[in-house]
């Protein structure tokens, strides 16, 4: 498989898909439909065909791709795959499609649609496998283009203000990151990460930081934290998200809770984390009750929302927060027990991919229910809505429970081993994160029972259709994975459990 190079045609596919749809200004709506469609299954084509190749009993880089890109900066072009961004290109291969179909009717321009959206998620899927911060963070700004224009274009009401708040409150998180980088490349005269990573283990990054002025490695770290706590987002850098989600078209929604929501957790991983394990730990308590506070605070805002996908924004907020919270206490236990750092580590992978599925197909609900009722979608603008759509209200019962973290299903795997990561090496944040859990399972409980629940009423009083081709073509694909990875998690532990070993033997302060 190393003779062709899966891992670009994995990255650039979609973006030649963007440029056919580009060149092609007089395409039928419908033929730009299934082009970008068939563009964007290419993703999860090649991720499978990476992963029948995949040496899951190793923890490095397979499929390795490098060649000298800009010899002046010492940057190269430098891709690789390892079991967390073969995780995260898998999601991205499904999220991906879904949020397409999820756009079918939409006739806004859906040759640009589709354009903006392939340009997206080749973006996304570059941030996942480029290995030199030059090419990694082309991508990761690049991101924002697409993102900005399908939020502005294709959302609310209130999608300009949305979207220029997302914009602005990235960028400037990815100013400070820039900076940061900037100082680690006049320090050590490279921008890879794997050459970091050595540098920092040996402990001669913090040193040649020092070099520069004292304060430097302190300085270093924070710019590079605040740039990915804003993607996460991390309490309280999070008040951009709720507006940007809403107001987002459906299949927007989906992709940016699906997987863009996951490259700020993924950088904590892949970068922060292995370059600076010592000031991690230095920063981990207070960084502890910053996640705690995404995690309760969350669900209990998303508690108050009436509008369903401000609901589901919020619970986005609390979810992925569970996987901050595992890697801050990992951070400020260090190597007391490995045994859960372990299974807190694996939880906050299990954890990205599971949310990915379950809150996409979350949105869709929404926006399902939200074209059905001419653009309603209140807590009380519903009810009965199973006696009148009943396969509907199962296939989105699958997603809510697998939010609420229900067993058999794949919410809840990710979590149970997050707590009892979590509780092995801080219990006290694993009883205060307990209080997340409750305010979940009481606002989905609540979002399930005003909804599907109770005599008929509001948009549901009149004509109400039960699931479409189209939408079960979407969920029961989601439905069947989430069930499939609730009962074998195995199937994806089994791609990163060397990964983690290695990061609990040898990424510890």
């Amino acid at each position: 498989m190393n003779a062709f190079p899966w891992l670009s045609a994995i990255v650039f596919t979609p973006w030649i898909g963007a440029l056919i749809l580009a060149l092609l200004p007089k395409l039928s709506p419908a033929a730009s439909r299934g082009l970008a469609l068939l563009f964007s299954f290419s993703t999860l084509a090649f991720g499978l065909l990476a992963a029948s190749g995949f040496n899951a009993s190793q923890a490095g880089y397979q499929l390795v791709e490098q060649h000298r890109w800009i010899s002046s900066l010492n940057v190269d072009y430098h891709l690789g795959l390892d079991g967390m961004s073969l995780l995260l290109v898998l999601l991205t291969g499904i999220v991906s499609p879904a949020g397409l179909l999820a756009s079918w009717r939409d006739e806004r321009d859906t040759r640009l649609f589709g354009l903006f959206f392939l340009l997206l998620q080749g973006a996304a899927l570059g941030v996942f496998l480029a290995l030199d911060f030059f090419p990694w963070f082309l991508f990761w700004e690049l991101s924002l283009v697409p993102a900005f224009f399908l939020i502005k274009l294709w959302g609310g009401p209130g999608a300009t203000r949305a979207a220029y708040q997302f914009v602005v409150y990235t960028i400037g998180g990815s100013a400070f990151m820039l900076m940061g980088f900037a100082a680690i490349y006049a320090a050590t005269g490279t921008l890879s990460f794997v050459q970091l990573g050595q540098l920092a283990a040996q402990g001669q990054l913090v040193a040649k930081l020092s070099s520069l002025s004292g304060f430097w490695p302190t300085a270093v770290f924070l710019g590079v934290f605040l740039g990915l706590a804003v993607k996460v987002p991390l309490f309280p850098f999070h008040s951009w998200l709720p507006p940007a989600y809403a107001e987002a078209p459906t299949g927007g929604s989906m992709f940016l809770t699906g997987v863009m929501s996951k490259m700020g957790v993924y950088g904590f991983l892949r970068i922060l984390w292995p370059l600076f394990p010592t000031q991690l730990h230095a920063a981990a308590q207070p960084l502890l009750w910053l996640a705690l506070g995404g995690v309760v605070f969350g669900a209990f805002a998303a508690m108050r929302q009436t509008d369903l996908k401000r609901m589901v924004a919020y619970s986005s907020i609390n979810h992925l927060s569970y996987c901050l919270l595992a890697l801050f206490a990992v951070a400020a236990a260090g190597t007391t027990n490995t045994a859960a750092t372990s299974s807190a580590l694996s939880g906050a992978l299990l954890q990205m991919f599971n949310h990915g599925l379950s809150a996409s197909a979350l949105f869709f609900c929404v926006g399902a229910l939200e074209a059905r009722s001419g653009g309603l979608r209140g807590l009380n603008d519903f009810g009965g809505a199973r006696t009148a759509a009943p396969v509907f209200a199962g296939l989105c019962g699958f997603a809510m429970f697998s939010s609420l973290g229900l067993p058999g299903l794949n919410g809840f795997i990710g979590e149970f081993l997050i707590f009892r990561g979590v509780w092995g090496l801080t219990p006290w944040a694993a009883a205060v994160g307990c209080l997340g859990l409750f305010a979940t399972a009481l606002f989905l409980l609540t979002f399930w029972q005003r909804v599907f629940h109770g005599p008929r009423k509001g948009a549901v009083a009149g004509e109400f259709a039960d699931a479409s081709k189209l939408e079960l073509t979407v969920l029961v694909p989601l439905a069947a994975l989430m069930l499939l990875f609730g009962l074998l998690p195995q199937l994806l532990v089994g791609l990163f459990n060397p990964l983690v070993a290695t990061w609990a033997s040898h990424l510890l302060p």
